[in-house]
């Protein structure tokens, strides 16, 4: 009698927590994600999308800044009470209040309406890579003055430790809890430290931004992580960047 493997399981499809109020837009992004595999629940307003946020589980949420009752941003922050998971905006006016109120809320992305579904499905992939960011070790990684630190080894700045080995991050002793796009942010800092980066280069390693897209979703984040790190930790240099001091 011949033995034979089993077949992997199937990888579980993401799922996806649409909140929009246009009921011609919810139908025709839910129906296109879905041709990309993605499993896609639907909500008309902020209220019914944080209720079915705080039932069931996502892989990441797509909300849309003006909804009834409760709006995107509302939403948002009461998503980021008590969860990291992935949050991509949609707006309507992306050079508004909109956009800035959105990422200053939590939010890791936005993109503006009427947006392509390749485009949207683009964001999508790059928010999950975030979500499932591993990092390598890097040569010439410092931690400190010190020598490059082996893989999971801890990096110290200051009252600052970043465990990479298991993505927590600490400060004083007292735990961080940050966002997968904030700790990505973190680390790409952390493997250059002192060294100025240009947002063009963290939109395109953090983001994967291939061209140069809204500086605003760094400055944003850089402001969250101020504000969760210490004012101090990421300095500003004027006309280039940001840069973690040592």
């Amino acid at each position: 009698m011949s033995s034979s493997t089993p077949a992997p399981a199937a990888p579980r499809p993401v799922r996806v927590l649409l909140v929009e109020d246009d009921e011609l837009m919810r139908r025709s992004f839910a129906v296109a994600l879905e041709r990309y595999g993605y499993r896609v629940t639907t909500a008309a307003d902020g209220l019914a999308g944080l209720e079915r946020f705080r039932a069931e589980s996502f892989d990441l949420l797509i909300l849309d800044v003006m909804l009834p009752g409760l709006d995107g941003i509302g939403l948002c922050r009461g998503v980021r009470e008590t969860s990291p998971v992935p949050v991509l905006m949609m707006s309507a006016r992306g050079d508004g209040l909109d956009v800035v109120a959105g990422l200053e809320a939590g939010a890791d992305d936005y993109v503006v309406k009427p947006v392509d579904t390749y485009v949207l499905v683009a964001r999508i992939r790059s928010l999950l890579r975030r979500a499932t960011y591993t990092p390598a070790p890097e040569p010439g990684q410092l931690t400190g003055d010190g020598p490059p630190p082996s893989e999971g080894t801890p990096l110290v700045f200051g009252d600052l430790t970043i465990d990479t080995g298991g993505l927590e991050v600490s400060v004083a002793g007292s735990p961080v809890a940050l966002t997968p796009t904030e700790l990505k942010l973190l680390l790409e800092f952390a493997a250059h430290p002192g060294i100025v980066l240009e947002r063009h280069t963290l939109l395109r390693n953090v983001w994967d931004y291939g061209w140069d897209g809204d500086s605003r979703v760094v400055d944003l984040c850089v402001q969250r992580l101020r504000r969760k790190l210490g004012r101090d930790r990421i300095e500003t240099v004027r006309g280039f960047g940001y840069k973690l001091r040592r």
